[in-house]
């Protein structure tokens, strides 16, 4: 799916390409926790964040992974290492700009793999309209909405998918020349499960090129295998490079 969304629109950015020159602004953060003692484990968690701006076009990339190693010593005494969590999501996002400013219409692709997650695979593309409700310097919020498609492997193996209606917000505010908070937040209703993520950040400039982030997310699953926790949330500080 995710590979047909950005066929779909290649072209299109390409053509846009040779009117105006593409604007790029990447991100890439990473965080790490390493334990020993009593308690021995690892986790990584990091983020690529990829934005284009061109003529009438405005793409954006993410790559999310997060992986936790725990050191566990069975009845007789070996010790080894156990994978706990394992989550990897990309996405593709690409947005034509309509003639109103902070108007677009855009279409989404989403693939996430959770190895431990109630839905083990999830799959989205979405299409719909895109509105700046908000705008003064900084500070900047926007809704989107529109209908979508999904396909989920759930963590018993079974497979299910259906037509979706989706709904995101996303807000940005400066809060000092040094630092910002973001909040995004999406849902996604289907006649099986309401499947919504939320992300709420606070970064601090380092340098022209460094932050600091601490950040929140929490994912939910109304509908979930029995033995699984609806919510799933993630609190992690990280350091980002921006180029």
């Amino acid at each position: 799916m995710l590979a047909t969304a950005l066929a779909a629109f290649s072209a299109s950015s390409l053509a846009a390409e040779n009117i105006a020159p593409s604007s790029w602004n990447t991100s890439a953060e990473l965080g790490a926790i390493a334990t020993t003692g009593n308690t021995e484990g690892a986790s990584v968690t990091g983020k690529i964040d990829a934005r284009q701006e061109l003529e009438n076009w405005s793409n954006q990339y993410i790559l999310t992974g997060y992986f936790k190693e725990d050191k566990r010593t069975s009845a007789n005494g070996q010790a080894k290492r156990v994978r706990s969590a394992q989550r990897v999501l990309a996405s593709a996002k690409a947005a034509y700009k309509l003639m109103e400013d902070g108007k677009k219409l855009f279409v989404l692709g989403t693939h996430v793999e959770d190895r431990f997650g109630a839905y083990t695979e999830y799959n989205t593309i979405a299409f719909g309209h895109s509105n700046r409700m908000y705008k003064k310097h900084d500070n900047v919020f926007e809704l989107e909405v529109g209908p979508g498609y999904f396909s989920g492997t759930r963590a018993t193996g079974a497979t299910e998918s259906g037509f979706t209606i989706r709904g995101a917000a996303a807000l940005r505010w400066r809060l000092s020349p040094s630092a910002m908070f973001t909040h995004t937040s999406s849902v996604e209703r289907s006649t099986s499960n309401v499947h919504s993520s939320a992300e709420a950040s606070l970064s601090t400039k380092i340098n022209g090129t460094m932050q600091m982030k601490a950040s929140v997310v929490a994912r939910n699953d109304t509908n979930v295998p029995k033995g699984k926790e609806n919510t799933d949330t993630q609190t992690s500080v990280t350091l980002i490079y921006s180029f």
